[in-house]
């Protein structure tokens, strides 16, 4: 039996024909044709079961045949805050795994020991809408644009805010015990450092602003297998 193809049309419900990119797929790799079918998913929680009309050149029509509304996969928002590292290749892997997993937003900081402060965010968003597909999620993650490490803490945030870090001067509680609490709110946020950790003071501002103090366990981590450790956390405890 042939596999169904997933791809990623945020107008769905309200267009005819995939985007550009993903008819390019679909008729240059994949070789649809009239009648072949297909699902679609919106990024905004719906699936669609499609047929396709129209394979011609650059032009993929479709016809939606059902509507499939999905259902979150855990509860409340899975957000991870991190700052990129040097080489954008490890973000860029851990950000393709992080969606696998299961995160609904990130954003990239610029802080004190950053060693880099521009992020292609086109890039990214392409990164993550193809692990979307592949796994098939609901919801495309939000992609938030690079920001100063003090702006970013200075945003009132509902939920459960996190700083990890490696200063045993400032106290610590283990991310994972600290996600299994009782809580009225099961959104969660975590803060990751750059390669060289957070500046000191950074922390100290971050837990002045009402984030708290935490590690993720004894191992001292990479900044992309930290971010990947804390979604994992964060999903362990949030997976309905």
């Amino acid at each position: 039996m042939k596999e169904v193809r997933f791809f990623y049309a945020p107008d769905a419900a309200t267009s005819t024909e995939l985007p550009q990119e993903e008819a390019m797929h679909a008729l240059r790799v994949l070789r649809l044709k009239a009648g072949d079918e297909m699902m679609l998913m919106d990024g905004k929680g719906s699936f669609y079961r499609a047929e396709v009309t129209l394979a011609h050149t650059h032009h993929c029509c479709y016809e939606i045949k059902e509507s499939l509304p999905q259902q979150p996969q855990w509860k409340g928002r899975v957000h991870l805050a991190i700052a990129p590292t040097k080489l954008m290749d490890r973000i860029e892997w851990m950000t393709e795994k992080a969606v696998e997993i299961g995160v609904d937003e990130l954003s990239f900081l610029n802080c004190q020991f950053s060693e880099r402060r521009v992020v292609k965010v086109p890039r990214i968003e392409k990164i993550i809408v193809s692990a979307v597909k592949q796994s098939r999620k609901a919801w495309k993650p939000v992609i938030n644009e690079i920001v100063p490490f003090s702006d970013f803490i200075a945003q009132p945030r509902e939920g459960r805010k996190y700083i990890a870090h490696c200063y045993d001067e400032i106290p610590r509680t283990y991310l994972y015990e600290e996600l299994q609490k009782p809580s009225d709110t099961d959104d969660a946020l975590v803060l990751i450092g750059p390669e060289g950790d957070f500046s000191i003071d950074e922390v100290r501002k971050a837990v002045a602003s009402g984030y708290q103090s935490v590690h993720l366990g004894e191992s001292r981590l990479r900044t992309e297998t930290a971010g990947l450790a804390a979604v994992m956390m964060m999903q362990l405890t949030k997976t309905k």
